[in-house]
Formats: C-alpha cells, structure tokens, sequence
C-alpha cells in the first residue's frame, strides 16, 4: 500500500536566514516535503515574489501551505470586525494563488457572548459574502481550511469544522492535533482516539486517501489547562501529549495521505524528528 505523509515547518526553519522567495531550496536540502508560510500579522508578500516562491516550490517538490492572519473573526458582533476579517481572507487567496499554497489555514473566530450554534450560524453567513467576494473577484483557485482550536472560547472544535467544511466548496479541514487534545483537556491518549477523529472526518467528509488529496494536519507537544491551549512544546518533553508514534500508525492503517506541519519551538528539528519516525515505521 502506497503511503504519502509529509512533513515540515510552520514558518520558516530556525537555522534558514535567506529569502523566503528561497525557502523551499534549504527545506528540500533538509529533507522535508512540506512547508506552510506564515501570514498571521498580516499578508504582506507581493505578487512578485508569491510567484518566486510558487517556483521554488516546485522545482523542489515541497507543499505549500498557507496560514492566514490571526486577527480573523468570522462570528464577530462587530460589522467592522467581520468584514476586516473577509477583507483579510480574500487578500489572503490571492496570495496563496500567487506561491501555489494548496490549502489556506485559517481560525474561524470566537463564541464571544454568543451560543456555539449562533456563532457558527454567523460564522457560515460572513463565509457566503467571503465567497460572494471572491466569486466576484474572479478567484477561483484556492482552498480554505478551517483549523481545529485550542481554546474552549474559539469557535472550532471538531464537529464545527466539519459542518463549516461540509457548507461550502473549496473547504478542507486543518486538524490540529495538539488543539483537539488541549480543548478536550487530554483527551487524545492512544491510537484508539486517533483512529475515532479519521473515522469521522471519513464518514462526514471523505477524502485523504487518494493521490491528489491530503489531510491538512498540525502537530506539537501542548501544554493546557481547563480553558485550553496554554503553551507549544518540542517533541522530546514526552510528559506533554498528544503522542506522536499512535497518529502516525492511524494514519497508515487508515491509508491516508497526509501532510503535517511540525508546531513546536523546534520547527524543522522536530518535523525531521517526525518524518524518521515515520520512516522507521514503513520500513
């Protein structure tokens, strides 16, 4: 059975100190197949060098990816803040077209002093102007991917993600492994629990186990508390969970292509930690 994990960075590596129009040229060096480019204060690379990076990528064959800027609520009270937060999502396809990121990472926003339904009822209406805008922009090339949180005050647990990915087209979920694991206060021990988040993902949306798709996936050792993420940590301080070896086994039992972004304070040390792992348990 063919497998496809790949694995790499969320920003660029700690040890890289050139242009990011050049980035793809060390991961590749380094081993990695995979690299998500940070916009989270804002979308500032230009046309220009967004194609630059498209082309580094590809003759290195590393994916790309996305993460749009944290300063998004798409379930605000605010009219200003909801469409700032649209605004910054359509400046943020654009710009993932122009670097060929294949999936667009974003957090949906916060329950704020709304009940999880109405604030998923909000969220999904500033998603249909978000994609009105879009349409109307003539984008058509892009993939959002709402991402799991980790906060118990964030819009985002599993289910929500389903049904905002389940409600539009050209939406795929990021799950972040680490988030689901915090906000369920630990609830990710072995690769039973794993193998219950594919299963849904299976049955409710498809996918992850064909050549020209992929599970979007974050990874890292977390620290919470009862509301949630506090703290990333590497992937040696075993005391913190979620475990790595059982994900990696549902994912290879299950067939699945994945891609994961390594997470922790160590970046492209431990998702080269990850991808030997990984190795190690095809052999």
């Amino acid at each position: 059975m063919k497998h496809n994990i790949r694995f790499g960075p969320a920003g660029n590596p700690l040890t890289f100190s050139g242009q990011t129009i050049n980035v793809c040229d060390y991961i590749h060096e380094l081993g990695l197949e995979a690299y998500e480019y940070q916009a989270t204060y804002g979308v500032r690379i230009q046309k220009q060098s967004g194609l630059k990076l498209a082309e580094n990528a590809r003759k290195n064959d590393v994916r790309v990816s996305m993460h749009a800027p944290y300063y998004i609520n798409l379930a605000a009270q605010k009219e200003d803040v909801l469409k700032r937060s649209i605004a910054r999502l359509v400046q943020s396809a654009r710009a993932a077209e122009w670097m060929g990121a294949y999936r667009i990472v974003f957090h949906p926003g916060f329950y704020t002093n709304y009940s999880p339904q109405e604030a998923l009822k909000r969220c999904k209406n500033s998603i249909t102007k978000l994609m009105e805008d879009l349409d109307s922009g003539g984008m058509k090339n892009f993939i959002f991917a709402p991402e799991t949180t980790g906060k118990r005050s964030q819009l985002g647990d599993l289910d929500e993600i389903i049904d905002i990915c389940q409600s539009f087209d050209h939406f795929a979920p990021t799950i972040d492994f680490a988030h689901l694991h915090a906000r369920g206060r630990g609830s990710i021990k072995d690769i039973d629990d794993y193998h219950k988040i594919l299963g849904k993902l299976e049955e409710e949306l498809g996918g992850g186990r064909h050549e020209d798709e992929s599970l979007h996936c974050h990874f890292t050792r977390i620290e919470y508390t009862d509301a949630g993420e506090r703290k990333h940590h590497m992937l040696t301080e075993q005391e913190y969970g979620p475990p790595l070896e059982p994900l990696l086994e549902a994912l290879i039992e299950g067939g699945w292509n994945a891609t994961i972004i390594c997470e922790t304070p160590l970046l492209e040390q431990d998702a080269l930690l990850m991808q030997k792992t990984y190795q190690n348990m095809v052999k």
